[in-house]
């Protein structure tokens, strides 16, 4: 039987789709890694713990994680970045350190679009505004009062951290002038808020959800445009007269470039199932955290929005890192 060129074409082409499905479907055959860049106990390593278990689980095979912090999470992003392209080393990285970073550091060792895949977000995470109740302050049009009428400061983690563009952002946004207070994390700044020593600290919601609901620090509003499903109570930025407010970082997974788009499409398949199970949504809710799903296209987008719009701050803060 003679087999004419173009049936030979086809069969090879359908041999090599099938082929390519079948490795990606094979995929992991071995343990995977989860890099989290920060160090154990914060929300990055928490989200990573839950979702690492749920995928070792699903795919009967361990996911290790393993933390890698240092330099605002540069050092374990460089490793990610340097594992190769065999899907077996994954990055859990977050808004702050993945978007920031490329505007604060001056010589990072590798390049954010270029050297990373986006997989799946995890969820997001709502920061919010707390003060001090022996501050008078209890709420966002009483803070900015105070702030035209006196010196008000706010604490942060660090030069470019979240916190500390955030306050920069609303001293822009409602034209006051908040001093800015860094610390070395964001515990240090919530002691001495509660102390008395600073005014203000944009922090994560669940950095200080227990001090919220023992009354010892004062919620003035969440700085995402919707109010948290975990802290209804609490208004928005935007409720409250600044309807373009809106910073609430995304949590996500990454590969270096290069890994198949087989493989980046069978990981993002996996954890978004699991992200729709109640078990996983309860568990990350109590962390204060929201479950966040989307195909690794629209992944890419957020990473690119997120860029300009912290490129933005950045600059107009005048943080620099060397």
């Amino acid at each position: 039987m003679r087999i004419i060129p173009k049936m030979v074409g086809s069969i090879l082409a359908t041999t090599c789709v099938l082929g390519s499905a079948m490795a990606a479907e094979a995929f992991p055959q071995k343990p995977v890694s989860l890099v989290v860049p920060q160090a154990p106990g914060g929300a990055s390593d928490s989200l990573a713990r839950i979702i690492g278990q749920a995928l070792g689980e699903k795919w009967k095979q361990p996911v290790v994680v393993e933390n890698r912090a240092g330099a605002g999470g540069n050092i374990g992003m460089e490793y990610v970045a340097n594992a190769g392209n065999d899907g077996y080393t994954l990055l859990m990285s977050y808004e702050g350190s993945h978007a920031i970073n490329p505007a604060l550091y001056k010589n990072l060792p590798f390049e954010v679009k270029d050297d990373f895949a986006p997989v799946a977000t995890l969820a997001t995470l709502p920061f919010v505004a707390v003060t001090n109740p022996k501050t008078g302050i209890k709420n966002l049009s009483d803070l900015v009062k105070a702030s035209k009428q006196a010196r008000v400061t706010y604490g942060s983690a660090g030069n470019g951290s979240v916190n500390h563009l955030l306050g920069e952002m609303f001293n822009s946004a409602a034209d006051i002038k908040m001093v800015h207070v860094p610390y070395r994390g964001a515990a240090p700044a919530i002691k001495d808020l509660l102390g008395g020593e600073i005014d203000v600290v944009f922090t994560s919601l669940p950095s200080v959800k227990s001090h919220i609901d023992s009354n010892t620090l004062v919620p003035l509003v969440v700085t995402s445009a919707k109010r948290s499903p975990n802290a209804p109570d609490i208004p928005t930025i935007a409720e409250q007269g600044y309807p373009s407010f809106d910073v609430n970082p995304w949590f996500g997974l990454f590969v270096a470039s290069g890994v198949s788009a087989d493989k980046i499409q069978l990981m993002n398949r996996d954890i978004r199932a699991l992200l729709e199970t109640p078990e996983i949504q309860k568990k990350f809710a109590a962390l204060g955290a929201d479950t966040y799903i989307t195909t690794p296209e629209e992944f890419g987008k957020q990473v690119d929005g997120a860029l300009a719009r912290w490129a933005d701050a950045v600059k107009a803060s005048g943080a620099q890192v060397e």
